[in-house]
């Protein structure tokens, strides 16, 4: 099932991220709000190289380049989100860092999972393959 495989990949990508950002804002004291951008951005470029490994097929409804920059602004998007879920949490309820950057991590894995899936990895409707369903599309 893909959403399991995707869930590995994202756990993959969220270490990455939650580990840079961890070790830059708790051991090295650095301010949380740049850090966040910064772990988030390494992070998406691991999620996508990873996911067109193993979860989707690349290029099936855009050419690649095209693809990246999908992948990238729906990525800008959950930084939105992310920094929000982080700001609430760390600004309005003083939670810690690193376990507001898990919960910013889940809000943005279900994002990232329902719009690449439909909009970027999904199959074309012309394609001879639109009759698959909607699960086995991402």
């Amino acid at each position: 099932m893909k959403i399991v495989r995707y869930f590995f990949v994202g756990a993959t990508a969220a270490a990455v991220d939650i580990g840079l950002f961890g070790v830059a804002v708790k051991g090295l004291g650095l301010p949380w709000f740049p850090v966040a951008i910064c772990s988030f951005v390494l992070a998406t470029a691991v999620n996508y190289a990873l996911s067109i490994r193993y979860i989707c097929h690349s290029g099936i409804r855009f050419g690649r380049r095209h693809e990246v920059l999908l992948v990238f602004l729906v990525s800008a998007i959950g930084l939105v989100i992310n920094q929000a879920v982080l700001w609430v949490l760390i600004q309005s309820t003083s939670t810690d860092v690193v376990l507001a950057k898990m919960a910013s991590s889940a809000c943005v894995f279900f994002w990232n999972y329902g719009v690449r899936g439909r909009f970027i990895f999904g199959v074309a409707e012309s394609s001879s393959r639109s009759h698959a369903p909607a699960s086995r599309r991402l």
